[in-house]
C-alpha cells in the first residue's frame, strides 16, 4: 500500500499538471471504484464540468478540492495508481476503472487492479463523517512540527512497542511497514523497544530519522517494490527502494555495521532490522 511518500508524491503533481484544469467528463468502467454512489451518475455530475482548485492530502487520503466546494476524494488502497497522460492519445492500462477528460485537453486516468481504492464526492462539512479516521489522525512529519521533546512526552505517555506506534494512525499520520523499519534502522532502535524507555538522546535520534527519511523518500518520489505496484503521475517505478536500508534486504550487509540483515515474522506481519546495530 502507497504510504506517506507515495501520496505526497502524487499530491505534489497533480497539483503542478491538474489545479486549474476543468473536468469535461468522466468515463466510468468500474462501478466498484466509485461503491459509495450507487449510480455513475451520481458521482460524475457532481464532477464534470468542475474545475479542480485544490489538492491537499491528509495521512494516506488525496483530497480533491472543486469549484463549487465540494471535495473528491482518493484512497489508492492496495494498487491503486493516478496516472496522467498529457495528450490522451497513448494507450489505457489495462484495469482503467476511471478517467478525466479535461477541457483543455490531457487525462487523469485511475488504475487499480485489486480495487481495494475508492473515488467518492463530498461535502467539506460531510468529510469527517464519511472517513472518520481523519478525523482522529496523529501527528503529520510532512506538514507539522514538533520538538523532540514534546515527542518525547507522546512516546512516553505510551507503553507499546516502537514499530507499532509508529505505523498507529491516530499517533503518526501516514507510516506503514516500509518506513516504520527504515526509520527505526536510521534511529538505531529495534522494532519491540517499549516507546517509554527511550532516553533522551534516542528520542532525539528518532524525531530526526522520522523527518529526515520521509523527506528523503519523497525527494527520491517513494518506493517501488518488486511488483512495481506503486507508480508516479507520470508511470515512473519510485527510486526509493534503491536507498533501502533494511526493508526487503534479508540477508544482504547493514549499510552501517555489515552485519547481515534479518527478518523477523510476527503477527503475519515481516519486520527488517540489523540485530548488531538496532537495540
Amino acid at each position: 500500500m502507497p504510504e506517506l511518500p507515495e501520496v505526497e508524491t502524487i499530491r505534489r503533481d497533480l497539483e503542478k499538471e491538474v489545479v486549474g484544469r476543468r473536468v469535461k467528463t468522466v468515463e466510468v468502467s468500474g462501478k466498484r471504484s466509485i461503491r459509495r454512489h450507487p449510480h455513475p451518475e451520481e458521482f460524475t455530475s457532481r464532477v464534470e464540468g468542475r474545475k479542480i482548485v485544490g489538492i491537499d492530502r491528509k495521512g494516506k487520503y488525496l483530497l480533491v478540492r472543486l469549484e463549487g466546494g465540494d471535495v473528491m476524494v482518493v484512497h489508492l488502497g492496495m494498487s491503486g495508481q493516478l496516472l496522467w497522460s498529457k495528450t490522451g492519445r497513448d494507450p489505457r492500462e489495462k484495469h482503467t476503472h476511471l478517467v478525466f477528460v479535461f477541457t483543455q485537453g490531457g487525462e487523469l486516468r485511475f488504475v487499480d487492479p485489486r480495487t481495494f481504492g475508492e473515488l467518492f464526492v463530498t461535502t467539506p462539512d460531510e468529510l469527517m463523517a464519511a472517513v472518520p479516521e481523519l478525523a482522529h489522525l496523529g501527528f503529520d512529519p510532512l506538514e507539522q512540527v514538533m520538538s523532540w521533546t514534546a515527542f518525547g512526552e507522546m512516546l512516553h505517555a505510551k507503553h507499546r512497542k516502537l514499530k507499532e506506534l509508529l505505523m498507529d494512525q491516530k499517533f503518526l499520520a501516514g507510516i506503514g511497514n516500509i518506513y516504520s523499519d527504515e526509520i527505526l534502522w536510521a534511529a538505531g532502535l529495534r522494532y519491540d523497544r517499549s516507546s517509554d524507555s527511550l532516553t533522551s538522546q534516542e528520542i532525539r535520534r528518532l524525531s530526526r530519522a522520522i523527518t529526515e527519511t520521509l523527506h528523503d523518500a519523497v525527494k527520491h518520489r517513494g518506493s517501488s517494490l518488486s511488483d512495481e505496484q506503486y507508480r508516479d503521475l507520470f508511470g515512473a517505478v519510485g527510486d526509493y527502494s534503491s536507498q533501502h536500508k533494511v526493508y526487503d534486504r534479508e540477508g544482504q550487509p547493514c549499510r552501517r555495521c555489515r552485519s547481515p540483515i534479518a527478518r523477523i515474522k510476527l503477527s503475519g506481519r515481516s519486520h527488517f532490522l540489523c540485530q548488531q546495530c538496532q537495540v
